[in-house]
């Protein structure tokens, strides 16, 4: 069974609470989503760190209920909340 949206969300905000985190399901099917994350824990965080931080947020699900995730990481700009 593929994830949810909501799922995915839901598990990159119980590892990154601070997060601003925006879904956008790429083809309609529920399979292959891009993440936008903004958190505040990925100040001073290499790139490939960060991605790994919402990987392991997402606790081993790519490959097998995740099948695709395009992600995009941040920190928040200057004044921002996230």
């Amino acid at each position: 069974m593929a994830m949810t949206a909501e799922a995915i969300e839901s598990a990159i905000r119980a590892a990154l609470p601070d997060a601003e985190v925006v879904i956008t399901d790429l083809a309609g099917d529920g399979d292959h989503y891009a993440a936008r994350v903004t958190s505040a824990a990925f100040a001073g965080v290499p790139r490939v760190r960060q991605h790994q931080m919402v990987y392991n947020a997402l606790g081993g699900r790519m490959g097998g209920e995740l099948h695709a995730l395009q992600l995009t990481t941040s920190i928040p700009a200057s004044g921002d909340k996230a």
